[in-house]
């Protein structure tokens, strides 16, 4: 039976998915620049790199009114006969196989029916949920229109200057009117990042680590990115009798067994219940795969080691030990989770016989 990887997010509460032969990249949504004469789905250009990339809001080109942008939005980057375009989408879930026996051409789901067919590739049917499968090629609306945007702009002296882009109107305003200043300077920053060559290629920002940020508890944590697999919202569960309290239960990702462990005892932080729709941080530390429920993820970013403090006295000696320092974010303190301790020492174990 032939199947397909699809990479699998959400826009509003439809689920949809795109081959994932498509994609190049996925981040959170920046700061991007409006320009005048981009086909009307185009909400603004981004400096991807040195690279001019259009980034359009999926809204717009499936031809609904554009929600509000949020500073959880993602960037689905995709490159479709030789154009790299960005669309920009609430929620990157899973990239997952897709058997060929389940898809359905005949456009007879809900919300679909909302959607024009040209857009659809087909309507996955699984036992508990329908994916939307979109045509990658057809989502670009004008091709000569947004390859003429790339164009106008290939280096990054043009893009600073502005001078062969003529720009329009503000992002907050078009596209994040409610952003608060905190938001405004993630936006910012993303950007920033972003517009820096890849850290493989440059010796400064070689030096940078790249951190996930997430909540818990009320509180900002960073986990090195090299350690994290991907970020999934947790289904269903089955708790596990006679384990450690950390030990949540296991999960069935993708056929994969994965377990759940629960760290704000060990970071001294209150016990919450996880519940269906709880966001999870899969990691890989060690050979050791395990899922850690957080209450949001914020942001990913890159930082300076220079820029690390030491952790502060008046944190509980039980939970510094397992955390590498502090940064300041959003005007508040970033703990980084040192994550190989905290599993190694942390009496985290994940493969406990019961």
């Amino acid at each position: 039976m032939k199947q397909t990887s699809y990479l699998t997010f959400n826009l509003h509460d439809v689920r949809y998915g795109i081959k994932a032969n498509f994609v190049k990249e996925i981040f959170f949504l920046p700061e991007l620049t409006p320009i005048a004469e981009a086909p009307m789905d185009i909400v603004g250009i981004l400096n991807l790199r040195g690279k001019i990339v259009p980034i359009m809001h999926l809204d717009l080109r499936l031809g609904n009114p554009m929600s509000e942008c949020q500073v959880s939005d993602r960037v689905i980057v995709l490159e479709c006969d030789g154009l790299i375009i960005g669309a920009i989408v609430n929620d990157v879930k899973e990239v997952r196989p897709i058997a060929s026996n389940i898809i359905e051409s005949a456009i007879d789901y809900g919300r679909a029916n909302k959607i024009n067919p040209a857009f659809i590739g087909g309507v996955a049917k699984e036992e508990n949920e329908s994916i939307i499968l979109l045509d990658a090629n057809a989502l670009i609306r004008e091709p000569d229109a947004v390859k003429n945007l790339t164009e106008e702009g290939q280096t990054e002296e043009d893009f600073d200057s502005r001078e062969t882009i003529r720009t329009i109107g503000s992002f907050y305003q078009a596209c994040c009117p409610n952003a608060t200043p905190a938001e405004k300077a993630i936006f910012r920053r993303r950007a920033e990042n972003l517009r820096q060559v890849s850290f493989e290629e440059t010796s400064e920002v070689a030096g940078q680590m790249p951190i996930a940020v997430v909540g818990l508890g009320g509180e900002h944590f960073g986990i090195a990115l090299d350690t994290v697999r991907e970020f999934i919202n947790i289904r269903s569960y089955t708790p596990i009798p006679c384990c450690p309290k950390h030990i949540v239960g296991n999960m069935n990702l993708r056929g994969e067994i994965l377990t759940l462990v629960d760290i704000r005892n060990i970071l001294n932080l209150p016990a919450t219940t996880v519940n269906t729709g709880t966001k999870a941080v899969v990691i890989n530390v060690d050979d050791i795969v395990a899922g850690l429920p957080v209450d949001e993820v914020l942001d990913v970013m890159y930082l300076h080691p220079e820029t690390v403090n030491p952790v502060p006295i008046a944190v509980s000696a039980g939970s510094s030990a397992y955390l590498k320092g502090t940064i300041s974010y959003q005007d508040k303190n970033l703990s980084l989770i040192d994550l190989p301790i905290l599993i190694a020492q942390g009496g985290l174990e994940v493969n406990e016989k019961v």
